[in-house]
């Protein structure tokens, strides 16, 4: 291990010890039971698909170059305690952070989406944040959809050539936004109002609004923070991944 590696190492340790002790955890995946058990079964095989692929991506990225385990295991580390974070709302609900975004920029969402199931399992065993039943919702919503959109914006911003880290900024904060307009659509279907399921998308989603605007910036900016701290320390590593090219920073 580097020096900057080490270094990387002891802040991501930090981190965690700082923020990952969370204490009566309710943040807003949907709970447990929530949820009529036929959704939780349709959510649950809609996500099995991109669970696959994403497992045969992983096994793809490790087979290419064994030193993307570092990242993979930061990356999942990182979803793992900024979705742990329970932040009251105003409106009488929780939200939190995804942490999603890093993952699909350096690695792409397929793999993510693994990541980020192992995490919602582990936050619903342990914490009793989220839950067993609703884990596809869960999963679907946090780490397929989220995921796939920040991916999504990443790429676009390179192709149209905007600056790497305003890229990187958008694409965690929108990924994060996109997570709750699925929740708010899944609880929506679930429990439509009378006058419609838009209707009721448009409660939801009004009630995560409100905290879910602001702590999406706040991911944004503290994912360019995470990337900012890559560069300086783990360059190879980020080369690997294709996130950097042969440019110096």
């Amino acid at each position: 291990m580097t020096k900057g590696q080490k270094k990387l190492f002891m802040v991501s340790v930090v981190f965690a010890a700082v923020f990952g002790s969370v204490s009566n955890v309710n943040a807003m995946h949907i709970m447990e039971g929530y949820l009529p058990l036929g959704f939780c079964i349709a959510w649950g095989i809609v996500s099995l698909p991109f669970l696959a692929a994403g497992f045969f991506s992983i096994q793809r990225k490790l087979k290419e170059n064994g030193k993307n385990i570092t990242l993979l295991a930061m990356s999942g580390a990182f979803i793992f305690v900024i979705s742990s974070l329970k932040i009251p709302s105003v409106t009488g609900s929780c939200s939190h952070m995804t942490g999603t975004g890093l993952g699909a920029i350096l690695f792409g969402p397929g793999a993510v989406s693994i990541l980020g199931v192992i995490v919602l399992l582990f936050q619903a065993v342990l914490l009793a944040h989220g839950g067993v039943t609703t884990l596809g919702a869960n999963t679907f919503s946090m780490a397929v959809a989220g995921p796939f959109l920040s991916y999504g914006i990443y790429v676009l911003c390179r192709t149209c050539r905007v600056k790497r880290r305003a890229g990187v900024f958008l694409a965690a904060a929108m990924g994060d936004l996109f997570t709750y307009c699925i929740t708010s659509f899944q609880l929506a279907i679930a429990y439509p109002a009378e006058e419609g399921v838009m209707v009721s998308f448009a409660k939801f989603s009004g009630v995560f609004a409100l905290t879910q605007l602001p702590l999406a910036i706040v991911e944004g900016l503290l994912t360019v923070v995470i990337m900012i701290a890559l560069e300086n320390y783990a360059q190879p590593e980020l080369r690997i991944t294709g996130y950097l090219g042969n440019e110096k920073l």
